[in-house]
């Protein structure tokens, strides 16, 4: 595996570890913030944290802004405005093991839209490197239990009776890859930090009024020490440090090779609900470990072959 590859492979783990942390910090909080006051204050202190480092750029790169704005402003609306806060709305609307299953299927429209738009082949090798993956990852949040995992898919599928936050969910996960597939066609000449200044601010822009609606109707979000560092967390390490690690990592290994390194969420998750909540970490945990990293290898020597 050259530089590159390492580089790139390496840069899609750090924006999953960090995003792993997100998740503890969301269902920490998720009777304290409202889901838009909680993403509004999420890109905003985003912005305030990049914008420093990256403004001299972007209005070097003006031109080239103005030239790719509507590209921009949809990259912006879809990873931005509309993915994370279909999270926190679908988090207040359905279970959590409805959240995490769902979740789970953004990787595949991403290699399935890869399919569709740029005609990339899905070998048998490969299509059974990603069924191993999700294998893992229905393990994991079946907790182990055959009987648990049977009744989720038997009951669900017959019965076909969503919550309206399930819906949320899919559509956040289809959003997610589309996102994914537009930062692998971002203009070559248009540098990674003005393509986030630019997506953030605009998200944050589309944000707003929504965040004044809730406002209105419900009350903004009131500021304590913890909210205060769990807002820090999510709109620096999980906005511009994640996100510049995943787009960085898109450009460099491209976007089906990074989208199934976001199979490690789960694991890293779990992770951290050990060390941070002291929940235990079984059997079941070590096995789908396996699983995940097994599938991810076996799909990325196909791709590499």
């Amino acid at each position: 595996m050259n530089n590159k590859m390492s580089m790139g492979y390496s840069l899609a783990v750090v924006a999953t570890v960090i995003w792993a942390g997100n998740f503890i910090v969301a269902r920490a909080f998720n009777q304290d913030i409202l889901p838009v006051g909680l993403a509004f204050w999420r890109w905003a202190i985003a912005v305030a944290t990049l914008a420093p480092f990256t403004v001299r750029a972007a209005v070097s790169d003006w031109k080239l802004i103005k030239k790719h704005l509507r590209y921009l402003t949809v990259s912006a609306l879809l990873g931005v405005t509309a993915f994370n806060t279909l999270i926190y709305i679908a988090g207040h609307t359905t279970l959590a093991v409805n959240m995490a299953l769902i979740a789970t299927s953004s990787p595949v429209f991403i290699v399935l839209m890869s399919r569709l738009f740029y005609g990339e082949r899905i070998s048998l090798t490969r299509a059974a490197g990603i069924a191993i993956a999700i294998s893992g990852v229905v393990l994991l949040i079946a907790g182990g239990s055959l009987e648990r995992l049977l009744s989720i898919s038997l009951e669900r599928l017959l019965s076909i009776s969503f919550a309206i936050g399930d819906l949320y969910m899919l559509l956040a996960s289809i959003i997610f890859a589309g996102y994914t597939m537009l930062v692998k066609r971002k203009p070559p000449n248009l540098r990674m930090t003005t393509f986030t200044l630019c997506t953030f601010s605009l998200g944050l822009l589309f944000l707003s009024p929504f965040y004044a609606l809730e406002c209105w109707i419900y009350h903004p979000v009131a500021f304590n020490p913890s909210i205060a560092l769990a807002l820090l967390y999510v709109g620096v390490l999980s906005s511009v440090v994640a996100f510049l690690a995943w787009n960085q990592a898109i450009a460099l290994i491209g976007p089906n090779r990074t989208a199934l390194i976001y199979y490690l969420i789960p694991v890293f998750s779990g992770i951290a609900a050990r060390l941070f909540l002291g929940e235990a970490i079984s059997w079941v945990h070590i096995f789908s470990t396996l699983a995940i990293v097994c599938g991810i290898i076996i799909t990325n020597r196909t791709e590499s072959q």
